[in-house]
């Protein structure tokens, strides 16, 4: 019972649990609402150990699915949003490329087409003759209002909205247990300190894993919980040909080069122009799910596997004729996915877990705060793709 808190204890609605673009989106529109919540964050916001650091981010409507593709264009609205409401630009438009005989760039021109997004579907020889910087093996998918999202930026940003209308940040305050008490749950933190509050919201990223096995969820949502796989990803900088002997350019008004995603038989990558990160002097270019998979957030070292590193230099080599393939910057970044790529978006009693899986939510990030704040306030049920259904990966042999 609530008798058996501490009458010391410091207590609020909402504690959100992670201060990167999830986290963040959900206490803004939280605090936007007069709603009381402090947000908890083991390290800082946008933290490099986590997923949402950096300036570099795709945003873009390619999707086979148009369920995901319209929540892209509803997403587009939020950033809007965003943007006129912190006076920043966060992201900066690029256009998108899509090509590879596994990405069906004439199948995702459908799905566009289905939800209103401009869009062209070009043979080889034409789409050579537009970015010579780039080779193609199949028809090519161009669409113009992708661009890049500064991750870190779009973190802060939010989390000064939402400070701005009385959210509170703690950082250093790594939640190690969430425990029913009465009609709430008390949160205890690494260092001892304790908080009260009446529902939680996790955005816990790569740590999540680590984390549920010290959530107090009802057992029959428990078992329903998908499995989460993290992955410690590598990314590499090339610098551009053209470049390579004129100094570093200074950011304009847009990238000089688009985004582009490659799936082919082979290799899947994706690449976009790396921003701050990589000195605004080439394209950031990586294998989708190329790094090992580790326990979770907690087993990362940073260590950038050769092997990917050679497989993403050979792409480069083959397919981007305008960089040159060696990288002079890398790093390591960390994904949590699902078995079907859906994100997750569920709760039970007064916990909600958020996992926008497999490298997928940084372009939703705005949208995913009025989802969960629905969510939670019972404004609206939760979409059904976003529920937790069971999802199991195949057994490794």
């Amino acid at each position: 019972m609530p008798g058996s808190v501490s009458a010391r204890a410091e207590s609020a609605t909402y504690a959100v649990i992670g201060a990167g673009l999830t986290g963040a989106s959900v206490a803004w529109r939280l605090a936007q609402s007069g709603a009381d919540v402090i947000v908890l964050e083991r390290d800082v916001p946008a933290s490099a150990q986590g997923s949402s650091h950096g300036s570099a981010r795709i945003f873009r409507y390619g999707y086979l699915d148009p369920f995901y593709a319209g929540l892209v264009v509803a997403a587009r609205r939020s950033w809007d949003e965003l943007e006129a409401a912190s006076g920043r630009r966060l992201i900066t438009p690029s256009g998108a490329l899509d090509f590879g005989s596994v990405r069906d760039p004439r199948a995702l021109a459908d799905v566009l087409e289905s939800v209103g997004v401009e869009h062209e579907l070009l043979d080889r020889a034409e789409a050579a003759s537009r970015w010579p910087h780039l080779d193609f093996d199949t028809e090519v998918l161009w669409h113009p209002g992708a661009g890049v999202i500064d991750a870190e930026e779009s973190v802060l940003a939010m989390l000064d909205l939402a400070t701005a209308s009385g959210a509170q940040v703690r950082t250093g305050w790594e939640v190690v247990s969430v425990a029913h008490r009465g009609s709430g749950y008390v949160l205890a933190s690494a260092t001892g300190e304790t908080l009260y509050v009446e529902q939680v919201i996790v955005a816990a990223g790569g740590w999540l894993p680590a984390l549920l096995r010290d959530l107090d969820l009802p057992s029959t949502f428990a078992r329903s919980l998908p499995d989460f796989e993290v992955r410690q990803e590598n990314a590499f900088h090339f610098p551009y040909r053209a470049l390579a002997d004129q100094g570093e350019p200074a950011p304009g008004e847009s990238t000089s080069w688009p985004t582009f995603i490659y799936k082919g038989e082979g290799i899947q990558t994706y690449g976009l122009p790396g921003g701050r990160d990589a000195h605004f002097r080439g394209q950031k270019v990586a294998e989708y799910n190329g790094g090992r998979r580790i326990v979770s957030a907690y087993a990362q070292d940073g260590v950038v596997d050769p092997a990917n590193r050679a497989r993403v230099t050979r792409f480069v080599a083959a397919f981007a004729p305008g960089l040159v393939p060696e990288s002079y910057e890398e790093t390591t970044c960390l994904f949590t996915n699902v078995p079907r790529d859906d994100m997750i978006i569920d709760r039970a009693a007064g916990i909600t877990i958020v996992s926008p899986c497999s490298g997928q939510g940084a372009k939703f990030a705005p949208l995913l705060g009025e989802i969960v704040y629905d969510l939670v306030t019972g404004t609206a049920p939760g979409a059904e793709r976003f529920r937790a259904t069971g999802q199991r990966f195949a057994a490794v042999v």
